[in-house]
């Protein structure tokens, strides 16, 4: 069932008990988008957890991978690479 038909089967049965209809679908969207920005606004940073870019940092050191957050060091499966005879 999507939205549009759960929306109709709440608005029947609303009609049906005398009670108000529900809001439509996505009518307070940006509302709850507001009321995020302002709740990290006001210092309520998402929680982080302690040390959780050591073990990226390590996998990308091992993996060989440079730029996305680790050192730039070569990994030691890369290290004995053959270079080309003179």
């Amino acid at each position: 069932m999507d939205a549009i038909q759960q929306q109709m089967l709440d608005t029947y049965r609303a009609t049906r008990l005398g009670e108000v209809p529900p809001p439509l679908p996505g009518r307070h969207d940006w509302e709850a988008v507001r009321d995020a920005r302002d709740h990290l606004r006001r210092g309520a940073a998402p929680a982080r957890r302690p040390g959780g870019g050591k073990l990226r940092r390590a996998v990308n050191r091992l993996l060989g991978r440079r730029g996305e957050g680790g050192r730039g060091e070569p990994s030691p499966r890369t290290s004995h690479q053959v270079s080309p005879r003179p």
